[in-house]
């Protein structure tokens, strides 16, 4: 069966003027001329991607997309009409946008984070009304795991994040221990996958892979500081952050770890490398 937005390995049936067709056991799928790979035969299997031409044909190509199906992904705008917009998908024909899919008013030149859908009649569209469970029919991460976040929302409650490019998520306030803007990548990890699919991230790596991390940071800030800095574990957590870009919890923790390995001292004034 023939997936619509995704890659597809087809076999070629036969050859035109126009291009090849690929069979679809129907009656063929156009692989354009211009897309044909260099000596190709009847009888050979090439990846090609499907989607709708601009007269509602399934047609194939070897371009690349800047998306599958299901993907959530960052697309420009490049035209606007009464009923939507025509977004940048990397091929000859432009991802459309209905109004009604649209989180708010949208110009010309900005980039939108949406999600690649089939519309109602089969075709691939894009939609910004991303619910928190979009994409993560099938997740492909796992709680604890470190991962790429890029910020898309504030919320009441933190922020929407991308995950890995693939997923939803929220990093709640309280997780997060830096001033962020809307588009900054950020590491992070899983911190807990819900029962409804929603997914919480936090900052950083998760626990001890975190701290271990940590502790060469402030290893190499004493030895570039003469083995002495003015921090300790009563020290203000903002200034904490400020110099060493940790919260107080996980400084605490490393400071913990380093004097239990007799690396540190801790005085009355900061820390002390032994």
């Amino acid at each position: 069966m023939i997936k619509v937005g995704e890659y597809n390995y087809l076999t070629a049936i036969r050859s035109t003027p126009q291009g090849v067709y690929l069979d679809d056991e129907e009656t063929g799928i156009l692989l354009p001329i211009k897309q044909v790979p260099k000596g190709i035969k009847e009888g050979d299997v090439v990846n090609v991607f499907i989607y709708h031409d601009s007269e509602n044909r399934l047609i194939a190509t070897t371009e690349t997309p800047k998306g599958v199906l299901e993907d959530i992904v960052e697309l420009t705008v490049l035209s606007i009409t009464p009923s939507g917009a025509y977004l940048d998908f990397g091929l000859i024909k432009d991802l459309f946008l209905h109004k009604s899919q649209m989180a708010g008013p949208v110009e010309i030149g900005e980039k939108h984070w949406v999600k690649i859908i089939l519309d109602d009649n089969g075709r691939l569209a894009a939609t910004e009304n991303l619910k928190m469970d979009a994409g993560n029919s099938e997740i492909t991460v796992k709680e604890h795991e470190t991962v790429e976040l890029i910020i898309l929302k504030e919320t009441d409650l933190g922020y929407n994040v991308l995950i890995n490019k693939k997923h939803l998520g929220l990093l709640h306030f309280s997780d997060i221990f830096k001033h962020v803007l809307v588009g900054d990548k950020l590491e992070g990890h899983i911190k807990k996958i819900r029962m409804d699919k929603k997914i919480d991230v936090a900052e950083g790596k998760h626990g001890y892979e975190r701290i271990e991390s940590e502790l060469d940071k402030v290893i190499r800030l004493l030895e570039e500081s003469n083995g002495f800095l003015p921090f300790h574990d009563k020290s203000d957590p903002e200034d904490i952050y400020a110099y060493f870009s940790m919260s107080k919890k996980t400084f605490k923790q490393v400071l913990g770890s380093l004097y239990k390995q007799r690396i540190i001292t801790i005085e009355k004034d900061g820390i002390k490398l032994v």
